[in-house]
């Protein structure tokens, strides 16, 4: 029952203990090791990731933060932007709880509302399905199959994606990886890429993006965190096998 749950909100006392939700069970990972410090450097930004507990069992989370400091590649001027909702079971309330968490966080804060950018193609976005029980609008799409929901708390202009997809993914011919550790899978993401091109002889380069501003200029897809290009080509903006990895390379060259 939802009176034995409650929030815990990590800051930089307390992830040494919890950490965050994600590759939980591999704490010596780099993936993991990486999250917790990408973490640590996003809470003076006022950064959020609030875990959900049923009794002493982590059953969800919810990362998000300011616009202005958002890992998605959206235009949302005064909104707070939901980079992660995970729950363990539905059902049961702990999404809506959550989403209302960040909901009056954005009040208290004075926001225009609150963006989230959601993916039907995979597990690495939040289900939109949950943001439209909770009254969430669709306000805009993008190239492969990412759709932006708002929820405006003020009459303001509503959140938008850049326009320039096709350009931007044209830009890359070499093998190219761009990246931020905001997803604790982004390294072995990598990993399984440079092994794909290694075994195919083809070089490959890593971006790492250093600031909001190139993440924005560079990023070919909305999700922001993981890409993968190759001839101008879209590769995946999440994690691949190795095999799959090198399917998609493959039918490009050929």
């Amino acid at each position: 029952m939802l009176a034995e749950v409650h929030m815990h909100e990590l800051n930089t006392t307390t992830i040494d203990g919890i950490g965050s939700f994600c590759l939980r069970s591999k704490k010596s990972s780099n993936g993991y090791i990486s999250k917790n410090n990408w973490l640590n450097n996003r809470f003076e930004e006022g950064l959020k990731y609030i875990q959900l507990f049923e009794k002493e069992k982590q059953v969800g989370f919810i990362e998000y933060t300011e616009s202005e400091f958002s890992s998605r590649v959206v235009y949302a001027e005064n909104y707070l932007v939901i980079h992660c909702l995970w729950v363990s079971e539905t059902g049961k309330g702990y999404g809506t709880k959550l989403i209302n968490k960040c909901l009056e966080d954005a009040i208290n804060r004075g926001k225009a509302g609150i963006a989230v950018v959601t993916n039907s193609e995979t597990s690495w976005t939040p289900s939109k399905d949950i943001f439209f029980k909770n009254q969430f609008e669709l306000v805009d799409t993008a190239p492969f199959h990412f759709e932006l929901f708002a929820y405006p708390l003020k009459k303001s202009n509503l959140p938008t994606f850049p326009c320039n997809w096709e350009e931007r993914i044209e830009r890359f011919q070499v093998l190219t990886i761009l990246r931020t550790f905001q997803c604790p899978y982004v390294d072995i993401a990598t990993e399984n890429v440079m092994a794909a091109a290694k075994t195919l002889g083809i070089d490959a380069k890593i971006i790492d993006f250093r600031n909001r501003d190139e993440l924005m200029e560079l990023s070919p897809t909305p999700y922001g965190i993981f890409s993968v290009i190759y001839k101008g080509q879209l590769i995946s903006f999440h994690r691949l096998t190795i095999h799959s990895v090198m399917k998609r390379l493959r039918d490009i060259i050929n």
